[in-house]
């Protein structure tokens, strides 16, 4: 009789815990069906104002009208953007928490040894939204001969002392990509950093420093008022912005390819439904004429890429960028 009441107590037990699993699994889909059923942050790494902050605030706004939920847009400078991706790395995985990902804070991982974070690891792709070009200037009044990175080159060989350029900083993608040109062509420059593009461009009209490797968006002001003369950019193709300047690969340097970009990341573990939800959302926003003129008036060229190829993406800059990183012993300030 005993063993008969432990046996029937037993299976109601077991189908106690069926209904209880069942019951998770359907409150689980449930949850996953209403999404989104509040509002959204939308983590920026960098200050007000910048090419990052502006393409988030123009896709987030996009997003919360298709979504028909607010996305709040919230700026956590810091660290190369650290602070940001520490905070949306700890963030509860359920689709309410991204972050614009960009290139500086995609590579700080290589650059400051407690970033606190595995870029690849810790995060979910969820979709490419810009590329940010990167172009080389100098100052014609200090260069009036070099018009081309054929001359430019020449010119630094000839040096008895380094021909000094600059970027927004030690460890900025503008530094990044002058050592890997210095690499590929075999000379070499000076690099001597600033604190951020402002004082580094305008130290460059100033004659400071007569080469700059500059984000575009800063830089295109100054090359239409003639303050500073673009000789080549970093794209693997002409941008419209410029588009008499040559890449760097049409003027000999075959295969380089130096874009800063920006993407939208979650936290890993992330639904899958979720993360192909908001791709699926920010292609039709990229599609848009639209979104595409927003993003070129800030200086960025909408670009799309699903979660699986902002994957691959990330993870060949990752590598890309880290063993020049390493080569060169490069560290950020």
């Amino acid at each position: 009789m005993t063993t008969h009441l432990n046996r029937r107590t037993a299976l109601q037990g077991l189908a106690a815990l069926g209904s209880a699993g069942l019951l998770g699994t359907s409150l689980a889909q449930s949850t996953k069906d209403a999404w989104p059923a509040s509002l959204i942050k939308l983590i920026v790494p960098f200050p007000a104002g910048g090419p990052t902050d502006t393409a988030s605030r123009i896709v987030g706004q996009k997003l919360a009208e298709r979504l028909k939920q607010a996305v709040v847009v919230e700026n956590r400078p810091g660290a190369s953007g650290s602070i940001a991706a520490l905070q949306v790395m700890k963030a509860e995985p359920d689709g309410y928490t991204l972050m614009m990902l960009a290139t500086p804070t995609l590579l700080a991982p290589h650059l400051y040894k407690k970033a606190g974070y595995d870029t690849v690891k810790d995060f979910a792709p969820v979709a490419t939204v810009y590329d940010l070009p990167i172009v080389v200037v100098v100052n014609p009044t200090q260069l009036p001969d070099v018009t081309d990175l054929r001359k430019l080159i020449a010119n630094a060989k000839a040096q008895k002392n380094p021909l000094n350029y600059t970027s927004s900083g030690a460890g900025s993608f503008g530094h990044l990509s002058m050592e890997l040109l210095k690499q590929m062509g075999g000379f070499d420059m000076q690099h001597v950093p600033y604190k951020g593009g402002v004082p580094a461009i305008t130290d460059t009209i100033g004659g400071q420093v007569p080469v700059m490797y500059a984000d575009l968006v800063a830089a295109l002001p100054h090359i239409k008022a003639g303050k500073l003369r673009a000789i080549a950019v970093g794209s693997p193709q002409r941008v419209a912005m410029l588009p008499d300047v040559p890449t760097i690969a049409e003027q000999g340097f075959k295969g380089y390819d130096a874009v800063s970009w920006g993407g939208l990341l979650a936290p890993a573990g992330t639904p899958k439904a979720v993360v192909d939800r908001i791709a699926s959302e920010v292609r039709q926003i990229l599609a848009e004429k639209e979104t595409q003129e927003k993003l070129l008036h800030a200086g960025a060229i909408a670009r799309f890429q699903d979660p699986a190829q902002m994957g691959q993406h990330l993870q060949q800059d990752y590598a890309k960028w880290g063993q020049l990183i390493r080569d060169k012993s490069i560290a950020s300030e």
